[in-house]
Order: structure tokens, then sequence, then C-alpha cells
């Protein structure tokens, strides 16, 4: 199932079903519970993100072509950092450029996004994904001026910006992306595609993930797990290219599609 989370004509908010020929039906019941379809349609006027997540835990490294671009070693463990969830976007909407704490260096990340149905800790690996209620798009907007330069050696001060995690444009249920981890994936931008990979070069399958991220610390439903961006950052490339008003970013996933953002700058 593709659940898509809306706003209607009268500003409340819903869930409803994508069909296959392009329309929407209302669900009923929730994240934890689990959604079914009602039956009747849904008067869909904006489509949100398809989550508000109590936590967001971010995998920075894990496809090992990106490793190299960056010239890191290939990590032990899983590098954990995290996004706030005020920094939530919805399709369509901006992606905006801070000029408070200003940044002149801000990139795009395609990741594929993993969202917690049920209260997890401790998760094997071998039992994660009975715990997974979905998958999604995400674009792990990075100010890298933040990240690498002016934060102090942590991460958060550059990814956590307020517009800086794009998430949708639905959440597919696993028993659609059966392999989370045999995904192709890419970012567009302005027309032009400067990632694409497939979600096996990741280093930790999103089964590890889970595993690793639950270890002695509660997830509760709703949390979304990055799984880390492949080789093609803004970044890395030779001149780097970062993201500017009037741009327009696409991220691409195999079997959820695309969600698209443009760019602007903070007002």
């Amino acid at each position: 199932m593709k659940i898509q989370r809306y706003l209607d004509k009268k500003d409340e908010v819903g869930f409803s079903c994508l069909l296959p020929d392009g329309s929407s039906e209302k669900l009923a019941g929730g994240l934890e519970s689990g959604f079914f379809r009602t039956g009747e349609a849904a008067d869909v006027a904006k489509v949100l993100a398809p989550v508000i997540p109590p936590a967001v835990y971010c995998t920075g490294l894990n496809y090992r072509k990106h490793a190299e671009e960056t010239g890191a070693r290939i990590p032990q463990f899983p590098v954990l950092f995290m996004k706030a969830a005020s920094a939530v976007q919805n399709p369509g909407d901006p992606i905006l450029i801070p000029t408070r704490l200003a940044s002149h260096e801000v990139d795009y990340e395609c990741e594929l996004a993993v969202v917690i149905g049920k209260r997890a800790k401790n998760v094997s690996k071998a039992e994660a994904m009975d715990y997974v209620a979905g998958f999604t798009c995400a674009n792990d907007v990075s100010a890298r001026d933040w990240q690498v330069r002016f934060g102090g050696s942590q991460w958060c001060r550059g990814k956590t910006f307020d517009t800086f995690l794009p998430l949708g444009p639905c959440l597919v249920t696993p028993d659609e992306i059966p392999d989370p981890n045999s995904l192709a994936i890419r970012t567009i931008l302005n027309g032009a595609t400067m990632q694409e990979e497939s979600t096996a070069d990741m280093i930790f399958d999103v089964p590890s993930l889970i595993e690793f991220f639950s270890g002695s610390t509660t997830l509760l439903p709703g949390t979304v797990i990055l799984t880390g961006t492949p080789s093609g950052v803004g970044m890395a490339r030779k001149p780097p290219v970062w993201l500017k008003p009037g741009d327009s970013v696409t991220i691409e996933i195999e079997k959820i599609g695309r969600l698209t953002n443009p760019v602007a700058l903070e007002p």
C-alpha cells in the first residue's frame, strides 16, 4: 500500500491510499495500529510529509562509493547523527537556504528513509523488518560549511536547519518492498542526474541499522531512520555544486516515487 498524508479543503489532516488510477481513498486507523481502507474518496488539497517523527536517526558514510569519494575510511559501526523533527518539509514546499545563520554551501543527499511502526528496543537483525511501517524518499539537506568548519566537529548544526528534511511523497508498506537493499536511488537537480546508485551499495543494510539504532535505545512509532546517501554529492564534485535559489531538487527511489522541492532563501 502507498499511504499519503494530506490536508483536505477544510485544512484537516488525513491519510489516504494511492490507487493505480491516480485517485486516493481515505484510510482509517493509524501508524501503530495499522491502516485500513474505507472505500471513501479522499479530498486531497495538499500532500504532506508522510510522518512527523518523534526522532530522526541518520546514518553517515553508509555507501561504499560515497565513503570513497569523501576519502573516509569504511566505518566499523554505523555513523549516527540526528536531525530535529522541525527540519521536516513537505513535498513541493521549498528548501530554504539559511540567511540568519548564513550558509553558502547547501548540498543535496538522496536517501531511503525507514519509518518505524511500533515501539522497538534491542531488536535483532532477523526480526528488524517486523518493526517497519514503511519506506519513503528523503533529502538529507546539508549545510556543509556548518557541518565541516563552523559546527565544532559536530554534524547536527549543519544538518538540522528548518526545511532540511523533505520527506515523501508517500509511505510504502513493506509488502511492496520486501528487499529495501535492491532499489535504484537517484538525485535529479534541475533536470540533471547528480546521484545514481542502488541501495545494494550500503555498507550496513536496513535490518543492521535497525538492530544497531535500537540497541539499548527505544525507537518510538513514527521514528525515521535515514540510511545514508550514495556518491555524487555536490561537496565532492570539482568544482563543488551548491544549491541556490531557483533550483529544483528531485529524489527518486524505485517503487516509492519522486520527491520534488524548489530551493529558495530563508525570508
